[in-house]
């Protein structure tokens, strides 16, 4: 079906229609007059900008070091005085001296370790022996990704404070990590009192 172009406004019209505007009177005076819309305007097209390439993680902090809950036993036995006879220290510290008894309490629970060690220092006592070896591992070393650290080698961490605590500590003079010939940090020296 063929659609009819509609016409416009004739002159004649279009006079009239003027003059019946301006005498008309609103019937909602208090409405705004409506008026034409504008032409619609042509908007500019936004402008692209690239993206810069990215990698994950790339801006991402360093991750901390890792941090342990308490420092290592050489450094903590480092802090105690000499007790005993400095050059005798000297020269245990270097490995020149042989420990007279060893335990190795690597891969023991704690609940293994701890009467395990004190029955062999107590038995060193008992026979005399002046300086012992006690190994204890230098512990597990795994990745660490939890919010709160996590202590690795806990017999390594335990034995110096066993060794410090009664029944031990009397019989206990000095205390030092071992030389890399008898463990290094997975060992301790044990230098006993002389018996009285």
């Amino acid at each position: 079906m063929h659609r009819r172009k509609p016409r416009g406004l004739r002159p004649e019209e279009k006079e009239l229609w003027k003059k019946v505007i301006e005498q008309a009177a609103p019937m909602h005076p208090d409405r705004p007059m409506m008026t034409a819309p504008p032409p619609p305007t042509t908007r500019a097209k936004p402008v692209k900008t690239p993206v810069p390439s990215f990698r994950i993680g790339a801006t991402a902090p360093p991750k901390p070091p890792h941090a342990d809950l308490a420092p290592s036993p050489g450094a903590r036995v480092a802090k105690h005085s000499v007790a005993m006879d400095r050059k005798r220290f000297a020269h245990m510290k270097k490995g020149r001296l042989s420990p007279e008894a060893r335990i190795d309490l690597h891969g023991m629970t704690t609940a293994q370790a701890h009467p395990a060690l004190q029955r062999f220092i107590l038995d060193a006592v008992a026979d005399g022996r002046r300086l012992v070896l006690v190994i204890t591992g230098k512990g597990k070393t795994r990745p660490d990704f939890g919010p709160i650290p996590e202590r690795h080698g806990v017999l390594r961490h335990q034995v110096p404070h066993w060794l410090n605590s009664a029944p031990l500590r009397p019989h206990v003079l000095q205390i030092a990590e071992a030389h890399l010939k008898h463990g290094g940090g997975g060992a301790l020296y044990v230098y006993l009192r002389k018996p009285r």
